[in-house]
């Protein structure tokens, strides 16, 4: 064969792998398929969901002006937020993303409601995006109820303040502040007249946080504003905007419910009235030792305890026996630990700790076991 054919030949079968390898990349190209594009909502409630398994919804409630929410892989924009509301009253609305049941809408493949005995831990996450030319606050709302309920509002709603912008406050006033979560917080308490409602509001902005939402499920329960039988029934996340809010953004957000608690037929939870606390110490200037006595006064055993009460301000706990001690300030939780987590009828289990203070030492003055108020000796 003579050079000139040999080249010819070459030349085709070079084409022709040429050829296989680009059908190749058309064929990838074909199955790969477009990417999923964002979702813009405008309805007054429309909703879509992210992830599989939380929804986000405009949920413009407070005005009837325009509001766009772009919902993303993991999260969404406020792109549109005209009109105003006076900031002496209620907001304009609430874009969010949830987990859990929202009048009926329920995200896909939630195991709320779920009775808060149940629960061994309720991880969650969120990263937040700011503006500086709007008036609203970043919110996270609990929401808790006696009763399974996944249509209207629930009985008890947990705010938590990631970040407020302007000149607003939360429902009710303010009753002091608390430890929770390892974070210092402003408490709020008060009703909108369809629900109570706990504010924990941060002194300076947080954009982003990994938190177990038990923390103030717990710390709510321990103020007589829900009890360990009720139920969680949404975990959001998103703003409450008063005047414009355009480019806020949720960049990601995560909540998961892991059960693994007593059990809602558990005798853990004594009836009302049915414990009683003696609190006794021993003080010096700067620190003191506290011993904690807690009777259970049912005729049913208590499996598994938690008491708690609020240190007055200035005291911290430093170490603790017989109990785990959580956190060291503010409304803390006495567990116990596995050698002594019963407490029979009539009975009695003990723990103490050592801790410091600034100005004058006081005692708490309210207790609860298992969520249930306690009375004092």
């Amino acid at each position: 064969m003579s050079p000139l054919l040999n080249r010819v030949r070459s030349a085709r079968t070079a084409l022709a792998t040429m050829a296989t390898v680009l059908a190749s990349m058309a064929a990838l190209v074909t199955t790969a398929g477009p990417a999923q594009a964002d979702t813009l909502i405008c309805d007054q409630f429309g909703s879509t969901t992210i992830q599989g398994r939380y929804v986000v919804q405009n949920n413009r409630w407070g005005t009837s002006a325009t509001q766009c929410v772009n919902a993303t892989a993991t999260g969404f924009e406020l792109t549109r937020a005209d009109g105003s509301v006076p900031t002496n009253g209620a907001p304009k609305s609430y874009p969010s993303v949830y987990n859990g049941c929202h009048y009926t809408n329920c995200s896909p493949g939630t195991n709320l409601p779920i009775q808060l005995s149940t629960i061994s831990s309720a991880p969650s996450s969120i990263s937040y995006g700011y503006v500086s030319n709007a008036v609203y606050n970043a919110s996270y709302d609990i929401w808790l109820d006696p009763t399974p309920k996944k249509d209207g509002v629930s009985r008890t709603e947990i705010m938590i303040w990631f970040n407020r912008a302007g000149a607003i406050q939360p429902i009710g006033s303010r009753v002091g502040t608390a430890a929770v979560g390892g974070r210092t917080w402003e408490i709020w308490t008060g009703s909108n007249g369809a629900n109570d409602v706990i504010s924990f509001v941060a002194p300076s902005a947080i954009s982003s946080w990994s938190f177990d939402v038990m923390d103030f499920v717990d710390a709510t329960v321990a103020r007589g504003m829900a009890q360990p039988s009720w139920y969680l029934t949404s975990v959001q996340a998103g703003f409450e905007p008063w005047q414009n809010g355009a480019g806020l953004k949720v960049n990601s957000f995560s909540s998961t419910v892991n059960t693994g608690g007593s059990g809602p037929s558990d005798p853990g939870t004594p009836a009302p009235g049915a414990c009683r606390v003696s609190y006794g110490t021993s003080s010096w200037p700067g620190g003191f030792t506290a011993n904690v006595s807690v009777t259970n006064t049912s005729t049913a055993p208590v499996n598994g305890w938690k008491t708690a009460f609020t240190l007055p301000a200035g005291q911290a706990v430093t170490s603790a026996w017989n109990a785990t001690v959580s956190p060291s300030s503010g409304a803390v939780t006495a567990t116990n630990t596995s050698s002594n987590a019963q407490i029979p009828a009539g009975g009695t289990q003990s723990f103490g700790f050592q801790g410091t203070y600034t100005g004058t030492f006081a005692k708490p003055t309210q207790f609860s076991l298992n969520g249930t108020a306690c009375t004092v000796a």
